[in-house]
Parts: structure tokens; sequence; C-alpha cells
């Protein structure tokens, strides 16, 4: 798959024409202190079922194709940072899963990324984590108007702390923006519009396939708190 090392831009997109398809291939790689097996299956899990929950179809060159999203999980305990820094097949990415994060969240090494950090307290938090960070890999921003009380359901890439309607909030008797009175991240979906965001229909196939995001190859070694 040698083609592959032309691209700079971080998942594999395939064109299926026969089956009028679009499918979106992602493998996870996780690693750390706090990584395991079930992890790694939540993570895909999760991402899976958040991004194929809005069922889209796109046109793409005159005809109708189905978005899929296929991800799947992998426990790496004795990855070594050669097969990060190297690594040229865009399918791949790869988290480190601590209790402590630098940024006391999780966090990708840049927006269309293929690395980054879960914090562990995110993840058993709500399954959106995983779900937020994929958009990032894939290219996808924090919106800019981060209140969006009247708009209804917030979209996956709304970040915590946005303003929104009572019921979508940690507290939804909460004055908006004080304690409680943010969105709770368990509530944020993929909307048609996020999957939109990612600009399927601009995609040049080569040999049918394509990618999304880019390289960033940084392998994270075990933080320490205070770092």
């Amino acid at each position: 798959m040698a083609h592959f090392l032309s691209y700079l831009p971080m998942a594999l997109v395939q064109l299926i024409p026969s089956s009028n398809q679009l499918i979106i291939h992602s493998h996870f790689y996780v690693y750390g202190d706090a990584a395991n097996e079930q992890l790694a299956a939540q993570i895909a899990n999760d991402i899976q079922q958040h991004w194929n929950e809005p069922e889209v179809i796109i046109r793409y060159n005159h005809e109708l194709l189905d978005v899929r999203f296929e991800i799947k999980g992998f426990y790496e305990p004795h990855l070594q940072p050669e097969t990060v820094w190297y690594n040229t097949d865009p399918k791949n990415f790869y988290f480190r899963i601590e209790e402590y994060s630098p940024q006391d969240v999780s966090f990708v090494d840049g927006i269309g990324s293929n690395t980054g950090l879960f914090k562990l307290s995110n993840l058993l938090q709500t399954s959106t984590t995983a779900a937020h960070e994929y958009g990032h890999m894939l290219g996808l921003v924090h919106p800019n108007n981060l209140d969006i009380r009247g708009e209804g359901m917030p979209g996956i890439m709304y970040p915590r702390g946005t303003i929104c309607d009572p019921q979508y909030q940690y507290n939804p008797s909460a004055a908006p923006g004080t304690n409680g009175g943010t969105l709770d991240p368990q509530y944020r979906k993929v909307l048609l519009k996020d999957v939109e965001h990612l600009k399927l229909h601009k995609l040049d196939f080569d040999s049918g396939f394509a990618v999304l995001g880019g390289f960033t190859s940084i392998y994270h070694s075990r933080y320490q708190s205070g770092d």
C-alpha cells in the first residue's frame, strides 16, 4: 500500500460503487497505564455507534451513497514509539489512556491528526468523549458560537462549557453559565450537519480510496502530575 506515502493529509475512506457505499475505516490502538482490551473495544463501539446514528446519505458524482463508519479498537500494551512515528497507514490512530492528563481533559495532537491522549475519567463519564475527539481527528473544530440556547440538541463538536437549553445541562435547574448550567457531554449527538462538515463529497478517490485528516505521529510517554 505504498501509494499512501504520497498523502500528507486520518481515516481511510473507501468508495464502493457496486453497493453505493462510502465507508470510513479507522483502527484505534490504545496504550498506557489505564488502557485495556475492554476500553479499546468501548472506544471503537462508542465512535461507531455515534457517527452511524444519523444514517447519512450523500450525493457523490450524481450517485446517492450510504455513509458508514467502521471502527475497530486494539489494546497494544507494548506499543513502541517507532510504530507510531513511522506509521504510513491512514487507518491507524494511536491514543494513550491515563488517569492523569496534562491538559486535565482528553485531547488530540491537532485538528486532523492521528494521535492523542484520553483521560480515563472522561471515557468513563460519557460515551461521547471518544466520538468528539474523533471529529477533531477528521478535521472538525469546536463551533464558534458556544451559546446555543434555543437550538435544541447539541452536536457532537460542542465542548464542555457550552451554554445550552436546560434539559442538556448537568443541572437543568441551574442558571445558564453557572455551576451545573452548561452542557453535559452525555447529551451531545452526531447530527447530519456534523457529517456534512466532513465534506465527503469533495474527496478525490485514488483506486477507490481517499484520506481524511493527517499524520501527527506523536507517541505520548507517561505523564506525571506536575509535569
